[in-house]
């Protein structure tokens, strides 16, 4: 049939349509809730209309680039309409990067706009500082924040006071167009820059709705970064279910249960050592909450005894696996029923596997990294994950090289080795780069860490190859102990490691320190390899 798509049969998919909805749909309903100030659906839809005229006004057109540097306040969050809607770039950087890191991001990604919390003025300062063309600044006042500094520039509320609520705004001509602009938090050089298209922030805040149970009474407590890939597709997979979105600063576990509480918040995210927080947080409240809490987590596998102790507060924990190049979730452990009937040991440990392909992703596979081929489904076989789908990036700007390696025959290659359990669930065994090969025998260090984090004195654990002139490598464990804890002996962990691992498993070398980390709270086992390198 030669039948030719048109207006009335094809319209681009984009997010900003989930706010155009929702406007109309829950108008009168609470949006947003940050301290003590509320606003609902439609005056959100009107304050990001505000602020792409107020963009357009300093030259903001389609393709460009605006950069934010702000913790998970409303502006944030009207960022990620506001911006999209003049057809242009949204680069929200991490806070937690050092000031050469954000001018290096600034410089690269040809930021037109900076729009920056003024309680990290001095940061931006002195990343615009050896910037030879400086982008338009712009300041976000927030009256929660309890440091405020000056960068220079127009305040974000005056802006948007000054801006013509009646503006048009334009949606992407393609759906393939960028929409935003995310890097990496690599632990070695430079951050890669990751785009993102309409079509896929559209399509994963769908798969994040559905997979996650959001509805129209959800209410989703920001614990997690909305920097960190557009704080997984939630910002638009939110107002797509027509959710209240309530903004948090930074994650106190006194101001967590306090809101959950407040609020009666039933979504949140975070990676595990959110969860750790509050699991170990002397406000932990003394009683389950009265209702559910569901969390989802991501990065690391959350240890057996994280999800357990997170169940015993009241939190129904969803795992979830994904990379910035795949706008966060690509695949969640899915519940299966009968699961709630196993013991807690077993289903925590199905719990933690990193699981299926979300809804909207077409496929994950692990792969041999030899014959390209799907491994066995034995739950043994060792292979590279691979993901394809509309949800993978479009590529790394500005570096045709790493985008050619990251997309290999049709997949793009994650780095993470895994294995395929005989029901279909994949899970994570290591990274490509962290495996350790000791007499020709690969050991994953997750297998390892996860014994360490059963250990009732073990707070966090990291374990990486030390070279061994006899096996080639050995493994050695990097453990941060509880308060309380000090008279534990790298004797007693290797003990415990014995009982509940095969001998050729159990770490040699027991170092006791605090375990270094990025930005975005991602363990710098490089760093570690080197220490244990010179033991």
């Amino acid at each position: 049939m030669n039948l030719e798509r048109n207006a009335a049969n094809y319209v681009p998919l984009t997010p900003i349509s989930f706010l155009k909805r929702s406007a109309k749909v829950f108008g009168n309903k609470t949006a947003v809730i940050h301290g003590e100030r509320q606003y609902n659906y439609r005056e959100l839809m009107d304050r990001c209309v505000r602020l792409a005229s107020a963009l357009a006004g300093l030259g903001v057109g389609r393709g460009d680039t605006v950069a934010v540097l702000a913790p998970n306040v409303p502006a944030m969050l009207e960022c990620h309409y506001g911006v999209p809607m003049l057809g242009a770039i949204l680069n929200a950087i991490n806070i937690r990067l050092d000031a050469e890191t954000i001018g290096f991001i600034l410089r690269h990604g040809e930021a037109k706009v900076f729009m920056v919390d003024r309680e990290f003025a001095g940061l931006a300062s002195r990343a615009l500082a050896d910037l030879q063309v400086k982008p338009h600044v712009v300041e976000i006042a927030d009256p929660i924040a309890t440091t405020s500094a000056r960068v220079g520039g127009i305040e974000y509320e005056s802006m948007l006071a000054g801006a013509d609520p009646a503006f048009f705004c334009s949606y992407p001509q393609d759906e393939w167009d960028s929409i935003a602009l995310n890097y990496t938090s690599g632990t070695t050089g430079d951050p890669k820059a990751v785009v993102y298209h309409h079509r896929g922030a559209y399509l994963n805040a769908m798969g994040n709705a559905l997979a996650f149970g959001l509805r129209s009474d959800t209410v989703y407590l920001w614990t997690l970064p909305m920097f960190h890939c557009n704080g997984w597709s939630y910002t638009w997979a939110v107002t797509l279910a027509g959710g209240t979105h309530v903004c948090l600063r930074q994650v106190d576990p006194k101001q967590v249960f306090d809101l959950i509480a407040r609020h009666r918040v039933t979504h949140m995210c975070g990676a595990p050592v959110v969860l750790n927080l509050l699991i170990h947080s002397p406000d932990r409240p003394a009683r389950r909450f009265p209702h559910t809490v569901e969390i989802a987590t991501g990065g690391a596998s959350p240890p057996t005894a994280v999800i357990g102790n997170m169940e015993g507060m009241g939190f129904r924990v969803t795992h979830l696996y994904g990379l910035t190049e795949t706008y966060g979730p690509s695949a969640l452990c899915q519940w299966q029923d009968g699961w709630h009937q196993l013991e807690i040991d077993e289903r925590t440990a199905k719990m933690a596997r990193q699981g299926v392909p979300m809804p909207t992703i077409e496929s994950i596979a692990v792969l041999d990294r030899v014959t390209d081929e799907p491994v066995p489904a034995d739950g043994q076989a060792l292979g590279e994950l691979a993901i394809r789908g509309n949800t993978v990036m479009k590529g790394y700007f500005k570096n045709e090289r790493a985008t050619a390696e990251a997309f290999r025959e049709g997949w793009f290659r994650s780095g993470d080795l895994a294995v395929v359990h005989p029901d279909g669930y994949a899970e994570i065994k290591d990274r490509a780069k962290d495996i350790i090969i000791s007499g020709g025998e690969n050991i994953s260090t997750l297998e390892i860490e996860e014994v360490l984090y059963r250990h009732p004195d073990i707070l966090e654990a990291a374990v990486v190859a030390k070279p061994d002139e006899k096996w080639g490598e050995t493994p050695c464990a990097f453990v941060l102990l509880k308060p309380g804890a000090e008279t534990l002996r790298p004797e007693d962990i290797i003990a415990w490691c014995r009982s509940r691992l095969a001998g050729f498993k159990v770490p040699r070398y027991i170092v006791f320190e605090a375990l270094p980390k990025t930005s975005t709270g991602k363990v710098q086992k490089h760093l570690l390899r080197g220490r244990a390198k010179a033991l």
